[in-house]
């Protein structure tokens, strides 16, 4: 049997069609480059951040550099550090301040504060419920590290970490100091070049805003001092003794039960300029006072 082969209609090419219409057009479809569609791009809202309270300065978020190659061995090594944005006092707590909060809080008052949150040197300089006359505005010292954490919660606020502390020291530039290494008795309150503390914000402020972050009076920080901590310092947001601020209520909820070493920064009116710089670390039991340690508090920046 004989099968006869089909017979198919061809038909042309769609690219064919193309270039006979673009010759018609008068168009050299060949040569036409085609077009490429750019993507779009979706813009990032910008989180606005609420000014601060009265009184306090923000930190914006970010990463620095923390500690000093240079500086003493816990001071080692160098690492970066990101902390998320927050604000701290202008200025160390005042007399004036401190004494509204004893007023507001009398188990915090120099006659009725438990044995075991003190060391008989609270509030040494005062007469009861009394500051030293003329010095309202001084920073506060003999307060242990409790008391700082009372006041603290009192406020509304916080201790800083040592992360967050150093990073407002340095002003937002990459310096050990305010003074940008040249340090004189004009700009900072130490090495007993006056004798006692100064009224709080005497001196110039650094590139935040704040005052006395070097010298006047040393400035208790939240973490439990760790010489080594340095080495295994998470990169956001580190808090030693619970590694990170995620898990700050493990220290805030329990406070008064803890026993280990806390951490002061700054150095104070009888520091050498060393205790001044930004990256040195100093620590003490948290039922001790000192008659040149004080302290500042931070805030958590909601949205």
């Amino acid at each position: 049997m004989n099968f006869q082969k089909p017979n198919y209609i061809t038909f042309p090419s769609l690219w064919s069609i193309v270039l006979v219409l673009g010759s018609l057009l008068g168009c050299n479809v060949e040569d036409q480059e085609p077009v490429i569609e750019e993507p779009v791009v979706e813009e990032v809202p910008v989180v606005e951040v609420p000014p601060p309270p009265a009184g306090m300065v923000l930190i914006p978020a970010g990463e620095f550099d923390m500690g000093s190659n240079d500086g003493h061995s816990d001071e080692q090594p160098v690492h970066k550090v990101y902390t998320d944005a927050f604000y701290m006092d202008e200025t160390e707590v005042s007399n004036l301040n401190f004494k509204r909060f004893v007023l507001a809080n009398p188990q915090w008052q120099k006659t009725r504060i438990p044995e075991a949150l003190h060391d008989g040197r609270y509030l040494a300089d005062w007469d009861e419920n009394s500051y030293p006359v003329g010095e309202a505005n001084h920073p506060v010292v003999s307060v242990n590290w409790y008391a700082a954490m009372a006041y603290a919660g009192w406020a509304g606020k916080r201790l800083p970490t040592e992360a967050e502390w150093e990073k407002a020291s340095r002003g937002g530039v990459d310096q050990g100091a305010p003074w940008e290494n040249v340090l004189d008795s004009s700009k900072a309150n130490y090495g007993e070049n006056i004798g006692s503390s100064t009224t709080v914000g005497r001196y110039p402020a650094n590139g935040y805003g704040l005052y006395d972050m070097a010298g006047n009076v040393w400035e208790w920080c939240l973490d439990a001092y760790d010489e080594n901590f340095y080495f295994s310092s998470p990169v956001r947001n580190p808090l030693s003794d619970v590694n990170t601020i995620v898990n700050l209520d493990l220290i805030v909820n329990d406070y008064t039960k803890i026993k280990s070493y806390r951490v002061f920064r700054g150095g104070s009116w009888t520091s050498d300029p060393d205790d001044l710089l930004a990256s040195s670390r100093s620590f003490l039991e948290p039922e001790r006072a000192l008659l040149d340690v004080g302290f500042r508090c931070v805030k958590d920046v909601t949205h």
